[in-house]
């Protein structure tokens, strides 16, 4: 299988660090830099800037994100927690039921 390519509205969780396991909603991608941020530790005013290497990208994709960013309109804090709370809430429905 494939790793997933870092893609903006993507996800990305911390390898190593204070964050380490915390998931990231992917902002942008320069290079091999990601800007990452989760509206809570991490903020969208100021995103943690990590390699590709420090963390490993999910498959996982949250569409309210992609929208925004496509449309151009600013990503908020608050976007950031409602879309991974979401998301943690499906993979938990996901476990359950298996």
């Amino acid at each position: 299988m494939d790793k997933p390519k870092p893609t903006p509205g993507g996800v990305a969780t911390s390898k190593a660090g204070r964050d380490a396991g915390r998931k990231f909603a992917i902002l942008s991608v320069e290079g091999d830099w990601l800007a990452l941020a989760d509206g809570d530790l991490r903020k969208v005013e100021k995103p943690k800037r990590k390699k590709c290497m420090h963390v490993r990208v999910t498959p996982h994709i949250l569409p309210e994100i992609v929208l925004l960013l496509d449309n151009g309109t600013p990503v908020e804090n608050h976007h950031l927690r409602k879309a991974l709370k979401a998301l943690e809430e499906r993979l938990t429905e996901v476990k359950t039921d298996a």
